[in-house]
């Protein structure tokens, strides 16, 4: 399965041999934020603290969890996420996600009908500050990457800097079947809470 997605495109999640996606991860890679000394000399490093989150929706659109750095698990265990990252790489690029959201959608409650992922810069540091940080959309594991179907610059993505807070995707559910949204979209929102208020009520 080779999937190149476009923002805003729509995907079924199932592979060329008829099986199904299960193993859905959401890394984040991003840098803490250089700072310049007097003069050009010096300089020192600003710590980045972006938060991954995930909310989970019945088939009514109502919510039923989010998954956050205060919430690591899904009630069903279906939902995993890695932890807080509260600095970013400090050392440039290592290339390895700081925060990740497993999803096995197997183990998923069948009430559940959507999957939201969700951005948002803690501090309300800009994106556009940020020297890189990047999302991609894989199946696999934090360890083995199989299939990635969805990626966005953040950092220099356009139309990102300005904001602190966006919409990933949404995995939502149709005949049965998973399928996912990319969005890839900036929001206006400061906080956790008014990303997902956002969620409710333009991406579903």
């Amino acid at each position: 399965m080779a999937i190149n997605l476009q923002k805003g495109q729509r995907i079924s999640l199932e592979k060329e041999n008829g099986s199904k996606l299960q193993n859905i991860c959401v890394g984040i890679n991003w840098g803490a934020i250089e700072k310049k000394g007097l003069f050009g000399f010096g300089g020192s490093k600003e710590a980045v603290d972006l938060d991954a989150s995930c909310a989970l929706y019945d088939q009514d659109k109502k919510l039923v969890e989010v998954v956050y750095f205060g919430n690591l698990k899904s009630k069903d265990q279906s939902v995993r996420h890695s932890g807080d990252d509260l600095t970013g790489d400090m050392g440039g690029d290592d290339g390895l996600d700081n925060e990740v959201i497993t999803v096995d959608l197997a183990r998923l409650n069948p009430s559940i009908n959507y999957v939201a992922f969700m951005l948002n810069s803690f501090r309300g540091q800009d994106f556009g500050a940020i020297p890189f940080a990047s999302i991609r959309i894989y199946e696999g594991t934090p360890k083995r990457v199989n299939e990635v179907f969805a990626k966005y610059d953040i950092a220099h993505g356009a139309g990102f800097a300005g904001h602190v807070s966006m919409v990933m995707g949404v995995f939502y559910k149709k005949n049965g079947e998973w399928k996912f949204n990319a969005i890839g979209e900036p929001t206006k929102d400061r906080r956790l809470e008014e990303t997902v208020r956002t969620v409710t009520q333009n991406y579903l």
